[in-house]
């Protein structure tokens, strides 16, 4: 009975260690925005949804400084479509103040971002991958 239980905590454990984070979580430095800023994003699952959060802000000269928006989600309740696409949430873009309709394409180190409001559409640019 021992040798049964041992062998099924093991299994259990296994099982876990298996499952692999989704490839796009990770922490992405976006492209400068209207106003020379730039910020890195930290991306995860949240739930069986894709969200990122900016934690980390850049001047227009590269200087790091304490942004209003950080801490703040500016991608939620996006889902993996598969082959590197992920749509259905939202994308809020603080130097214009609106939220967006996104579309997210990864591609290796590479994620293309974009959102639509009212058949309006924006590129976002392309992010690099940080870690």
């Amino acid at each position: 009975m021992k040798k049964i239980l041992t062998a099924a905590v093991m299994s259990l454990a296994m099982a876990g260690a298996a499952h692999a984070a989704d490839p796009i979580v990770g922490t992405w430095q976006t492209i400068k925005d209207d106003n020379g800023n730039s910020g890195q994003i930290k991306v995860v699952e949240c739930g069986s949804k894709i969200c990122g959060t900016l934690v980390k802000s850049f001047d227009s000269n590269g200087k790091a400084f304490k942004s209003e928006n950080q801490g703040r989600k500016l991608i939620w309740d996006m889902t993996a479509e598969g082959g590197g696409n992920y749509s259905g949430g939202k994308v809020y873009s603080p130097d214009r103040d609106k939220t967006y309709n996104g579309k997210l394409v990864l591609s290796g180190n590479t994620l293309n971002v974009k959102g639509c409001v009212l058949g309006i559409c924006r590129s976002g640019g392309s992010w690099k991958r940080v870690k």
